[in-house]
């Protein structure tokens, strides 16, 4: 068992992210098993859940004649426009069947703000509303995270840069994640989190 100031984070490990799924990452089903394993190993786990209301600002649908992971200008920044995914109450927006759900305290829903998404398991695309997350892991005495899950390059390397960037010791476990990998974001992300700080495993 690890130290009671350690937390395993499992970021995203929905339907509409694994095979068959509105925004399927490749293999995303295959780290499963072997997540559910390494809960065993912690004592403080916590979910992510991506959690859209219809209609979200970062739907491609959204935006007339908008291509789904084209990119466009938000008040907060540039957004990239997915696919409709991860829908409120939606079969694609609950967890993966597979996914062990029982050990986990916490789930921490994210991107249910309309007119701003949120990759961060920590924060709102916009860098400044918080989710929750960084006070609850005070208050357990949590000082080392581990992270795992989907996808790699997008809100895996968000929490896991602003959990370094908040003063958490930061380990991403490589091989219990998968990215979408758009136009290099794959390796784009790797150099940032370790620039950031983060250790890389895996």
């Amino acid at each position: 068992m690890r130290a009671a100031d350690e937390a395993l984070i499992v970021i995203d490990v929905q339907n509409d992210f694994c095979p068959g799924g509105a925004l399927a990452v490749t293999g995303g089903d295959e780290i499963i098993n072997p997540i559910n394993d390494l809960m065993e190993e912690f004592r403080v786990v916590i979910l992510t859940q991506d959690w859209h209301p219809a209609g979200h600002s970062s739907f491609a649908s959204s935006h007339d004649g908008a291509a789904p992971f084209s990119i466009t200008q938000m008040p907060y920044g540039p957004q990239v426009l997915w696919p409709d995914h991860c829908v409120q109450g939606s079969q694609g927006a609950a967890f993966h069947a597979a996914l062990k759900t029982d050990p986990a305290q916490v789930v921490i829903r994210k991107g249910f703000n309309p007119l701003v998404d949120s990759y961060s398991g920590f924060f709102e695309n916009d860098h400044a509303t918080p989710t929750g997350l960084e006070g609850y892991l005070r208050t357990r005495g949590v000082s080392k995270l581990t992270i795992v899950g989907l996808a790699l390059d997008y809100c895996v390397n968000f929490t896991a840069v602003d959990g370094a960037k908040l003063g958490f010791e930061v380990t991403v476990e490589t091989a219990l994640c998968r990215a979408i990998d758009l136009d290099g974001s794959r390796n784009a992300a790797l150099t940032g989190m370790e620039k950031a700080g983060v250790r890389l495993n895996g």
